[in-house]
């Protein structure tokens, strides 16, 4: 039986030189390998209490979704500035090379409803960490977060400290 990271394809030198860029697609485009990453992604956070799974876009979106129908949990969509159509919340971020900013509907997370962050990878954390100040500033609780990889040499981890975080796949370099 295959690995998950057995479906992982790595790309080395790619989008520069001295980086191996770990491309999500080669696990979505096989049916055994996108059941196995939903299935891993769910038996690690089997034991967490929460009431919302949120996503960010695009990824997060194919990820969150199947965890979230197959608890029974509602998802939130986190999108991109100007994709939301009702009144938003927003949160910027930096990112290697300037900034972006994340939205969602001020009316999708209620004070004290407990968060499911989903998605397909953490790096160096930006974007979780902006998911996180987002989904807190509706007065949600991170209850966790979970991806499929984690690429542990860039810190992701140490920037969102406290807060718990679960990967299906743990790569030690960048």
């Amino acid at each position: 039986m295959k690995k998950l990271e057995d479906y992982v394809v790595s790309i080395p030198d790619f989008p520069e030189e001295g980086i191996i860029f770990r491309d999500v697609t080669s696990v979505l485009q096989d049916a055994d390998g996108l059941q196995l990453a939903i299935d891993s992604m769910q038996d690690m956070i089997a034991d967490l209490d929460y009431d919302i799974v949120v996503g960010a876009e695009s990824r997060g979106f194919i990820f969150g979704m199947p965890i979230a129908y197959n608890k029974h949990k509602p998802f939130i969509l986190i999108r991109k500035k100007g994709k939301l159509p009702r009144e938003t919340v927003s949160m910027d971020y930096d990112l290697e090379y300037g900034t972006a900013t994340i939205e969602m509907h001020k009316d999708s997370i209620k004070p004290g409803q407990r968060v499911l962050i989903v998605d397909d990878l953490i790096a160096t954390g930006g974007t979780t960490e902006a998911m996180i100040k987002l989904v807190e500033s509706l007065g949600g609780v991170v209850a966790g977060v979970v991806v499929m990889m984690e690429l542990a040499g860039l810190k992701g981890r140490e920037k969102i400290a406290g807060y718990r975080l679960d990967s299906a796949i743990t790569y030690s370099g960048k």
